[in-house]
């Protein structure tokens, strides 16, 4: 900032950078003291979560180190995803492939299987590729570095900083949607998202410690996902009270400012739910890239925008069709998908054509399926698989 005399007085300017992120209403206020990384570390070392990828701070002060591969499966899992919705996929995950190595030396179908109902299946192809990748190039043990880790197949710049953070106790910057709330807010960034993110993440780098990087960038998570939380900010318990500008204006729950949403469009298709006379349903693999790349799927034609209706889309076998009532819907990150469900009746001894199998009724359920193909079997069939 610079100052102009004025007699006896300073008048304070603020440069551009400093005036984008500080809302008119809270510049009404009198400064207010720097948020102290000690303060959050303070109410992290009583209130942290407890997740069964995280090492606490108490077992930490025991010597406990953090298991890389245990913090980068956790990362790519909760990439868009829920903590609650993660759990139950990492025990089973760390169960079954308790290292790095072993997951590296999994069938890439047994990775893929274990991931269905996940979601964003370009992160379970991206898991295998690293993990073999640190196998094969790094000995089976995650590089340190942030410049190193964001080489690895899937890791981009905020899962490095997580696992440089976490895992090696490195300052670095991580800077989730948690985080990306709390600093919003902070620092009451007028710059609407995504266009205030660059902001964001300078701003959130200027309070990296370099006392407890791993437990600080927890801390921050934490601090959004439990009191700085979309609506209804328990801003009274916040470590960081004293030094939040949007509370301070009186207006939290406004940060971030969010540019006005896109209408998402929708989509509609066709799917063939081939059901042969012992209950088996025909599959078949979707190419490895693009969207739900490598899973598997139940036949059917292109999905096309709703103006133009549905694709064509032969059945794969001969045999007595009816449309099933109704439609599936199921919503992507960029549009939204409507499926209409042909149902076949097929005989016994029908083989499956090339590329395609039959997966018997004890199978289904383990099948490497996507939601969207869950919700087209399970209308078919007229049960939840």
């Amino acid at each position: 900032m610079t100052g102009l005399g004025v007699g006896n007085k300073a008048t304070v300017l603020f440069s551009p950078p400093l005036s984008r992120y500080l809302s008119p209403m809270s510049a009404s206020f009198p400064p207010l003291p720097p948020p102290r990384p000690a303060d959050l570390l303070a109410w992290y070392d009583l209130n942290h979560r407890r997740l069964p990828w995280r090492v606490a701070p108490s077992d930490r002060d025991d010597g406990v180190v953090a298991d890389p591969y245990r913090v980068w499966l956790s990362e790519v899992m909760l990439q868009q995803t829920t903590v609650a919705a993660v759990k139950s996929y990492f025990e089973a995950f760390t169960n079954r492939w308790p290292s790095v190595r072993d997951l590296a030396a999994a069938p890439e179908e047994e990775v893929m299987k274990a991931w269905a109902g996940l979601g964003y299946y370009s992160r379970a192809r991206n898991l295998k590729a690293c993990a073999e990748a640190v196998a094969r190039d790094h000995g089976g043990r995650f590089p340190e570095t942030e410049a190193a880790l964001v080489r690895l197949p899937g890791v981009g710049p905020y899962t490095a900083a997580a696992i440089a953070a976490i895992a090696f106790d490195r300052p670095a910057t991580v800077v989730d949607g948690n985080v990306e709330r709390v600093i919003a807010r902070i620092f009451a960034v007028e710059d609407p998202m995504p266009t205030a993110k660059p902001e964001i993440r300078r701003l959130a780098a200027t309070l990296t410690p370099e006392a407890r990087p791993g437990d600080y960038a927890q801390a921050m998570m934490d601090l959004g996902a439990t009191l700085c939380t979309p609506k209804k900010p328990a801003c009274a318990l916040c470590p960081w009270i004293a030094s939040c500008r949007a509370r301070a204006g009186g207006a939290p729950e406004t940060f971030p400012r969010r540019s006005p949403k896109a209408a998402r469009p929708t989509r509609v298709g066709t799917v063939h739910v081939a059901v042969r006379a012992d209950g088996a349903v025909l599959l078949r693999r979707r190419p490895p890239k693009g969207l739900l790349g490598g899973m598997s799927e139940v036949p059917g034609g292109e999905w096309r925008e709703a103006s133009l209706g549905a694709g064509a889309a032969a059945p794969p076998l001969a045999g007595a069709w009816r449309r099933v009532a109704g439609v599936v819907e199921h919503t992507f990150t960029h549009f939204h998908l409507e499926l209409t469900v042909m149902r076949g009746d097929v005989a016994h001894g029908v083989a499956a054509p090339a590329g395609f199998w039959w997966s018997a009724p004890s199978d289904l359920p383990g099948e490497a399926l996507p939601t969207v193909f869950r919700k087209a079997i399970a209308a078919g069939l007229g049960r939840v698989i």
